[in-house]
């Protein structure tokens, strides 16, 4: 069977002023069409008969043609594509051939410009032709060698309301950081380090941005925390502040914003003042 976005070996049937035509070595259970291999391309010494490797793709007019160029992505493979060229329908990215690799809109995660690199995978549309994708998961290997507590970095190739960031670890295996999980602001092209929490029975990772001493902040605490963070390390919040306050900062209500205080004490992460709920200062600092 010729394949469509992989390298294989093909026989020559045929020599011709615009090249050589090639088929299976053995014939399948359906015969298949002979395929072009453009002349510029073909070995002077390449005889009837002979077995050469290509990769087999579809050329402007979408006709099955080979070549023995090697693409910068085949079938199965995810790898990192630039961008050449936009229209209304999607993006155009360089895959090392003469006919660019299309993008489809619905097949992007993300908003891409011209020149950026986008980590893509191959499929083939319901035309018979080859397009990328951003779409990785069902690409992704999920045999990863990690274990837990190590920490590792991968791409975010999408984000999801209810799930969380899928990140292809490595580029190449499956991950998730759940949105319990996510303390900052992420986006899909994002290069993250995170931690390994869960190695699942099918060998997909779960994932954690936290280091292990914020592993049981979570919740309302860890929403408080962030707040912090963001705040500059202090909260003009206190267990006397007006309950619309601290919805309107904090989206919680006073019980949960007293739950979590309660907790990031007991934590040793804040610390209290008169009118103040602030980070607690590293030893020595000012």
């Amino acid at each position: 069977m010729i394949r469509l976005g992989e390298i294989q070996s093909l026989k020559v049937i045929n020599k011709t002023p615009q090249g050589v035509y090639l088929n299976e070595p053995e014939p399948g259970p359906e015969e298949a069409a002979d395929v072009l291999l453009p002349k510029k391309f073909v070995p002077e010494d390449l005889e009837e008969g002979q077995l050469i490797e290509v990769f087999i793709y579809r050329d402007s007019e979408d006709r099955m043609v080979a070549t023995t160029k090697t693409p910068l992505i085949k079938m199965g493979e995810i790898a990192w594509l630039r961008v050449v060229d936009l229209t209304t329908r999607g993006a155009f990215l360089d895959w090392g051939l003469e006919r660019d690799l299309f993008l489809p809109t619905k097949e992007s995660t993300m908003t891409v410009k011209k020149g950026q690199k986008c980590l893509v995978g191959l499929y083939v549309d319901r035309t018979g032709r080859l397009c990328a994708t951003m779409n990785l998961y069902r690409l992704l290997d999920h045999n990863a060698p990690y274990q837990l507590e190590e920490w590792v970095e991968g791409t975010i190739y999408d984000i999801k309301d209810g799930f969380g960031a899928f990140v292809a670890v490595d580029d190449r295996f499956s991950g998730l950081i759940r949105e319990r999980e996510i303390i900052a602001p992420l986006k899909a092209g994002e290069t993250v380090r995170a931690r390994v929490i869960e190695v699942r029975e099918d060998g997909k990772l779960t994932l954690s941005l936290r280091d292990k001493a914020h592993k049981m902040i979570d919740g309302d605490a860890a929403k408080l925390h962030e707040a912090l963070i963001k705040a500059g390390g202090t909260l003009m919040l206190d267990d006397h502040s007006d309950p619309d306050e601290i919805k309107l900062i904090l989206g919680m209500s006073k019980k949960a914003f007293k739950r979590a205080v309660g907790r990031l004490l007991r934590d040793g992460v804040i610390e209290k003042t008169e009118r103040h709920t602030q980070l607690k200062k590293e030893d020595g600092e000012n």
